[in-house]
This record gives C-alpha cells, structure tokens and sequence, in this order.
C-alpha cells in the first residue's frame, strides 16, 4: 500500500458526510483534506456536530473546485438531489475523482430521471461517463474508475437480495413486488413534519406509493440482470427508529427451487465478498444486527405451497446505504483491497 488519498467532502453538514467523517477517520489511506458546506462555509464543523468536538477542528470549506484540486485527490459529493449534477463536471475538470452520493448520475436516461426527481437532470455525457457503484455487483467496473454514482440505500438493499436469483432465472423477474422499511436518518436532517419526533414516534406509515424515485434505479439494474425490461412494485415505510433498511421482496419460483438452492446460489454468487452475509436455517436478519456496519445480511423462505421465495435483506442506510459503499466505492476505484477501513463489527445491541 503505498498511496494516500487526500479527500474532500461536500455536504459533510449532512448525516452522509458526517458519516463518511465518521468512516474515514479510522481508513489507513485516506486523509480527510477538505469539509465542505456551501450553506455553512466559514463555521467549525463541530458546531452543526458537537461529537466531533476536538476531533474535527477545521472551518467548513465553500464549495470552490479551484482550491479543492489543491487540497483534494477526491471528492465525494453527498448533496441532496438536483445539486451534484450542477457541481461535477467542474470538479471532474480539475481532474479530481468524484463518488457522487446522491441521485443525480444513477439513471442513464435523462427523461426518466427528470420524471422522478422533478429536477433538471445531468448532462448525457456524464451520466455515461458514472460508473454505477454497487460494489458486489459492477465491482470491475468500478476498479480505476474516475467517476462513480453510489447506489442509493433502499437500491443497495433491493438488488442485493435480487440479482442473484434474478440473473440465474431462479425467480419470474415479473413477479416481484417489494416491502421496504427505513429508518427516519434516510429522510436527512432537514426538518419537516414528516420526521417530526411527534409525528414518526410510535408510529409506522407508508409513503411514496409507487412514485419513490428509487424504483427506476432498482428496474434499471433489475432488466440488465434478466437481459429484458423489469418493472416492480415497490412500496415504502418509515418506521420509528434512528438507522436501518429492511427489503423484504416477494417472487414466484422458477422449477423447483427449495431452500438449499436458494442458499447455495447466494453463497457461490458472493463467494468472496465480504460484506454479504447469507443467513441458513431459517435465521431472518434484523437491521439491528448489521446496524453501524457496512454489511448487507441476506434470508430466504421458501414456500412450496404457494410456489413463492420471500427474500429479506437488510443494511445500515448510512453507511452500506450511503457513506460506507461510497468508501468501498473508493478502495475500488484506487485498486486497493475494497475492505480497507471497512472492517468493523457491527454496533450491538
């Protein structure tokens, strides 16, 4: 190992980027350089985040592509949506490494883009030139990248669970429909009322009913895998706890697939991966016990009665969802070993 990477993140006011603070503070190769903040520029970082009292000591950098090239290598851009896509080409003309965090360069289609996020989208150029960063599935591709779009969180949670089964034909990709459940820390830190205290405590609600901007993003990887168009039905939640995504997804079995075959598929598919997880014996992993870390645990049940697999998943949204796989992201794109600074045990109970 013999480079250090000098690392700038803008929007590290928000809990991606403080995450990634978080993350990168304890990566062997990486040196934090720049803490960016167009909405707080000139303030200490530790006065938005008292924790990083003595830790963080630096003013907030504006956002000035000029001066991060002359103190970054990388950036990684956790922006809310509509923002990066306004950035990036300035950054990637300084010749500056760029994981973008938000949802600006996932979509490959401008039109769709513009038809979910309700914003101006990014130019072709670009959204052709961003490497789809989910590392266990377009990891070669990440690997000398200069550009990566990290995958959002209930995307990471969804494809994890599917692809495998979706690519071997194990599943009627047609079939599929998806429960997913987030913690109140994916909706970020801007206040509103729908992650007000009183309104998300003891309570547990649907949202976003088939118009969540993540379902193009889970079809466009979904039809790569099966080779031919995939649409699904996606349904979201919040429910009342700070961290945490759970995927429980529902599909029709192709033949007869039992159980041990859905096992055995996933433990060959991500056979050196480390930060998959596939549960047997009928054990179903709970977001508590990936909470903190950059794991996705994987369960199955098959139902011979019904001739349907349910599939649950889950990640932490903050870190496999976002700030994590953006790191895993970068030992890729620096062909370092993509565990580097990752290796944690998850945070319990």
């Amino acid at each position: 190992m013999s480079t250090t990477v000098r690392a700038a993140i803008i929007g590290s006011t928000g809990y991606g980027g403080v995450e990634l603070i978080r993350l990168l503070a304890g990566h062997p190769q990486v040196d934090i350089a720049s803490v960016v903040s167009s909405s707080s520029a000139g303030a200490p970082i530790a006065e938005g985040f008292p924790h990083l009292n003595e830790i963080r000591t630096e003013l907030l950098d504006d956002v000035d592509p000029a001066l991060l090239k002359s103190k970054a290598d990388v950036v990684f851009v956790a922006t809310p949506a509509g923002v990066a896509a306004k950035i990036t080409p300035s950054l990637l003309a300084e010749g500056l490494k760029v994981i973008d965090l938000s949802g600006d360069h996932r979509l490959k289609d401008r039109a769709e883009y513009e038809t979910w996020y309700k914003k101006e989208p990014a130019g072709q150029d670009y959204l052709d030139q961003a490497v789809f960063g989910l590392c266990e599935i377009y990891g070669d591709a990440v690997r000398g990248a200069d550009f990566v779009s990290n995958p959002g969180c209930y995307p990471t949670a969804t494809l994890l669970g599917l692809v495998p089964a979706v690519k071997a034909g194990f599943i009627d990709p047609a079939s599929i429909i998806v429960d997913a459940k987030s913690g109140v820390s994916g909706a970020g830190r801007g206040v509103s009322l729908g992650n007000h205290y009183a309104e998300i405590n003891e309570n547990f609600k649907a949202y976003k009913l088939n118009k969540h901007q993540h379902i193009p993003e889970i079809e466009q990887v979904l039809s790569d895998a099966a080779g031919r168009k995939v649409v699904t039905t996606f349904s979201t939640h919040l429910v009342p706890m700070t961290r945490g995504i759970m995927s429980t997804m529902y599909a029709t079995v192709t033949g007869n697939r039992t159980y041990d075959d859905f096992v055995s598929l996933y433990r060959n598919y991500y056979e050196g991966r480390h930060f998959v997880r596939i549960r047997r014996d009928g054990a179903y992993p709970a977001t508590k016990e990936v909470a903190g870390s950059n794991y996705c645990d994987i369960g199955f049940a098959v139902d011979e009665r019904t001739g349907r697999v349910t599939i649950v998943s889950v990640i932490d949204n903050l870190v496999k969802g976002a700030a994590g796989q953006a790191i895993q992201n970068l030992n890729l794109m620096m062909g370092w070993d993509e565990t580097l600074g990752l290796r944690f045990v998850p945070v319990y109970p």
